[in-house]
């Protein structure tokens, strides 16, 4: 067994902490932390340092773990070297003496203090998030992306397109409405051969969105989108884009932004916009 009065202080207290002491070791550290004021301060200092670290390390370790990470894991190529090959090396004996093991929990402990401490006085990961989320403007590329990706699913399922019908229109206004936090009409499209379905709630740039969905006789599909902006945009005019088969006709009013989604052939999505921003 090491002695530990050879070593400083601290490294005496964090080794009684992580149990690496013995018996008559232990009695003699409790003792001084009886009599010694200044001991018991900096015993204090590491117990809580302590404890703080792993309770941050169980909040990491419960986290899922990012979808990204995933893939890369799984896309990455095995080794070259033959597992037979492999197996034929000598095993190294790593097996630690006992002042060596001793001496690595207490570097291993005393890092995970220090890292206690840091995360202790950084601010909380919640404010960071916060901060970011009301100072830095949406990513209206991502929010184009969703609501093109959710139109690009309508169209391949027609008999499934909405999650309230339009038989129940209270139910979709305050629903919505309390989803979305945008107050709204729904568009009476009947003059331009467009029957409103019903509604769906889907995320746009992990917010949610308010999507209300029409159909004409042919089975083509349109849909409204619309969510309450964080940052308002630049400019509110209409802006029309073409993603593959899908015609986008974007704008923004009084806080909210919206898109209009259909097929990139119809040639008078722009004016139904105009008259949808009217409506709405």
């Amino acid at each position: 067994m090491l002695d530990l009065r050879k070593l400083p202080l601290e490294a005496q207290l964090t080794a009684l902490l992580d149990g690496e002491v013995s018996p008559e070791q232990r009695h003699e550290l409790e003792q001084r932390l009886a009599t010694d004021e200044n001991a018991r301060r900096l015993h204090e200092k590491l117990r809580h340092g302590a404890d703080f670290g792993r309770r941050r390390l169980d909040d990491i370790l419960k986290e899922p773990v990012p979808l990204a990470l995933v893939r890369s894991i799984k896309s990455t190529q095995p080794p070259k070297t033959p597992i037979a090959q492999r197996a034929t090396r000598p095993p190294v004996k790593l097996a630690p003496s006992g002042p060596q093991a001793l001496a690595a929990a207490l570097i291993l402990f005393a890092v995970g203090c220090g890292i206690g401490y840091f995360v202790g006085i950084s601010p909380d990961a919640d404010e960071i998030a916060t901060t970011t989320s009301a100072t830095a403007p949406a990513n209206t590329s991502d929010w184009l992306g969703d609501v093109t990706a959710y139109q690009r699913l309508l169209i391949r399922q027609p008999r499934h397109l909405v999650e309230v019908p339009a038989s129940q229109a209270e139910e979709i206004s305050s629903w919505l409405t309390t989803a979305i936090g945008v107050p709204f009409r729904v568009p009476d499209l009947s003059a331009e051969a467009w029957t409103f379905q019903g509604a769906r709630v889907i995320l746009g740039d992990s917010r949610p969105v308010g999507q209300l969905v029409y159909s004409n006789a042919d089975g083509d599909v349109i849909s409204i989108c619309f969510r309450k902006d964080a940052q308002p945009p630049e400019t509110d005019d209409f802006k029309e884009t073409i993603k593959d088969e899908i015609g986008l006709v974007t704008w923004h009013n009084a806080g909210t932004s919206y898109v209009l989604a259909g097929p990139s052939a119809e040639a008078a999505l722009g004016q139904l916009a105009m008259k949808i921003a009217t409506a709405i």
